[in-house]
């Protein structure tokens, strides 16, 4: 990586401040918009935040010159949602997921989607959620309990958090 010596006080999260700058009006601009900080006030921060959530660090690449400066946030493997999981989702079993609010009875997923037929709703929803691990039902030992509802799994609210970033 080019200006490893410079990338090693960026990972250790001090940073010089630059004195050559490339157009001093934009950074000035800029910073009266509050669409940017002052300087080097940021990569403490950032490291500090991913450090606190368990992500990987950052990487940090700039050239001898600093002509550019790239930093690039791995995502937390956590919060890592395969393609293929969400193309597998169709838009009704997504419609499904965002009428959640914490748990659900059968009745009020049906009504939220505006759907009438029970069978209808558990062979084309409700299975093919739960087979997916979209969702699952609370009270898994007796699922045919008049008091069976249903939540989100964890990988239901990733699906859901992400449908955007996949479409």
């Amino acid at each position: 990586m080019a200006g490893s010596s410079r990338s090693y006080f960026l990972e250790a999260g001090r940073a010089s401040i630059s004195r050559r700058y490339r157009n001093r009006r934009i950074g000035e601009f800029l910073k009266e918009l509050d669409l940017t900080e002052g300087r080097s006030t940021g990569v403490p921060k950032i490291l500090r935040v991913m450090k606190a959530n368990g992500s990987p660090l950052p990487v940090f690449e700039t050239d001898d010159e600093r002509s550019y400066f790239l930093i690039r946030l791995p995502v937390h493997e956590g919060f890592l949602v395969g393609k293929e999981a969400v193309d597998d989702v169709t838009p009704g079993i997504l419609r499904l997921l965002e009428s959640f609010e914490g748990e659900a009875g059968r009745a009020d997923l049906m009504a939220a989607l505006r759907l009438q037929a029970e069978k209808h709703f558990r062979e084309h929803y409700q299975q093919i959620a739960i087979k997916q691990g979209l969702i699952e039902m609370t009270i898994s030992d007796k699922p045919r309990s008049r008091l069976q509802k249903y939540q989100l799994t964890d990988l239901g609210k990733r699906v859901l958090a992400t449908k955007n970033t996949h479409q």
